[in-house]
């Protein structure tokens, strides 16, 4: 049992023309559930054939324009053509340029409305763009080369250099304009390390955050410290397309990072960054595990244990609402309850969960003291449906940086690989990566479609 696939043009006169794109050849019963409807080669191998018609169909109706001789301004004649091999979603096409002479002067003309040095269609270059900003390199070629009928520019390095390319459009994108500006807009601030390929450094820095809006819009920024691309220009071209004015209300939000600080100022963050409570509530939550794990051995152990898990809960609620002084206090009487355990000895390999517990009340001191300038009253601000810290820009570290680039991907990066690559994700996450990126050049698609090309079988 058979079929023709046929590929049938019609023209804006009526007329009409076709080409045999394919035969199938199928058995006629269903005994077999591998022989039932077209197999994957057999829909590869259509796309390819149905793109390879239409190209030819498109390359016949291109060659009709004649251009106009750059010199004498008289129209040239066809002097002959020229293959051009392009690689496109859907396999390569082979493209019959035409050239021109003008008959006047003997010169030499191109086709009319061809891009130069042009060897991929827009749409390939963003898909390829887009797959290897979401998986390795190689692997993103492997999905290519299975699922469509692609032939040419799957090379692993070839998709690398593709996607450094469009990143690095990327950087220098202006601001979108927003549809309304912001009555107030949330930005918050972190820092994360991938692993470095480069001699003598070990890890390279990435700063990245949020910009969020009361209404929900949300854009996201990354650069890699010590790069071309400028952490403050993306701050403020964030900020610019959720709607930022003079009058927006502008809170910021860091881990307590000097340098992260500075980048906010120099990027027109006007009002001093309160400090996040994602990474007070992390130290908390270990001491209160820690004072959980204390012995019971001795009844002023007992005594002494209770006392501190107590101190510990009033102590988070103290952070937690802002007092930082208060803090201090819930501190010293934590300090006056650890001599009950002194000499307790650690367990198989672990340390004494004394000596665990006061660093990790060192490290709260530490902390707390240091920058208890930009506290906030955290409970006040999460009643009333606000942020309270970077936990969303711990999820977007994790998805942005970790997991294509360090986390379960035994690999090192370039400073400029890793930079232009954060980029392209950036773009994804935002929903810049539109069909329109990267564009070679118009065409009259969109205003004179290809009239009337149907496949019938």
């Amino acid at each position: 049992m058979g079929w023709v696939l046929r590929l049938v043009e019609s023209g804006a006169d009526g007329s009409s023309d076709g080409v045999d794109v394919l035969e199938i050849e199928r058995p006629r019963d269903l005994g077999d559930l591998a022989d039932r409807g077209l197999t994957h080669a057999d829909g590869k191998q259509l796309l390819a054939r149905v793109q390879q018609a239409v190209v030819a169909a498109q390359s016949r109706s291109h060659a009709v324009h004649r251009p106009t001789c750059r010199t004498c301004a008289a129209v040239c004649q066809l002097k002959d053509y020229r293959p051009h091999r392009i690689a496109t979603l859907f396999g390569p096409v082979t493209v019959r340029l035409p050239r021109f002479r003008c008959a006047g002067c003997d010169g030499t003309e191109a086709g009319v409305g061809w891009p130069a040095h042009c060897r991929s269609t827009p749409e390939f270059d963003q898909v390829r763009a887009q797959l290897s900003a979401l998986m390795p390199y190689r692997v993103a070629a492997g999905v290519l080369e299975q699922f469509l009928p692609v032939e040419a520019g799957v090379d692993p390095e070839t998709l690398r250099a593709h996607t450094l390319k469009l990143g690095e459009e990327l950087v220098d994108t202006a601001a979108a304009e927003p549809a309304t500006a912001a009555s107030a807009i949330t930005l918050t601030a972190d820092s994360t390390y991938i692993r470095s390929c480069e001699d003598g450094q070990r890890h390279l820095e990435v700063r990245l955050g949020n910009v969020e809006t009361s209404a929900g819009a949300r854009q996201v920024f990354a650069a890699v410290a010590r790069t071309d691309t400028q952490i403050e220009a993306l701050i403020r071209r964030s900020l610019a397309e959720v709607g930022h004015t003079q009058d927006t209300a502008l809170t910021a939000f860091t881990d307590g990072c000097p340098g992260l600080r500075s980048l906010l100022a120099e990027a027109g963050v006007a009002e001093p960054p309160f400090l996040d409570w994602f990474h007070i509530a992390l130290r908390l939550e270990h001491a209160g595990k820690t004072a959980g794990s204390l012995p019971g051995d001795t009844p002023e152990q007992e005594r002494a244990k209770a006392a501190i898990v107590t101190e510990v809960d009033r102590l988070r609620w103290r952070t937690w609402h802002g007092k930082a002084t208060d803090a201090q206090l819930t501190l010293e009487r934590i300090r006056e309850l650890m001599p009950a355990f002194r000499g307790e000895r650690g367990r198989g390999s672990r340390g004494p969960s004394a000596r665990r517990l006061w660093t990790a009340l060192r490290e709260i001191d530490r902390y707390l003291s240091s920058q208890s300038a930009w506290l906030v009253n955290y409970a006040e601000r999460h009643g009333a449906g606000q942020r309270v810290g970077t936990s969303i820009t711990e999820g977007t570290a994790n998805f942005l940086v970790k997991r294509r680039m360090n986390k379960f991907q035994q690999m090192r990066w370039s400073r400029r690989g890793a930079d232009l690559l954060l980029q392209l994700r950036c773009a994804i996450i935002n929903g810049k990566l539109g069909s329109g990126l990267g564009q070679l050049f118009k065409t009259e698609a969109e205003a004179n479609p290809i009239s009337g090309l149907a496949l019938a079988a």
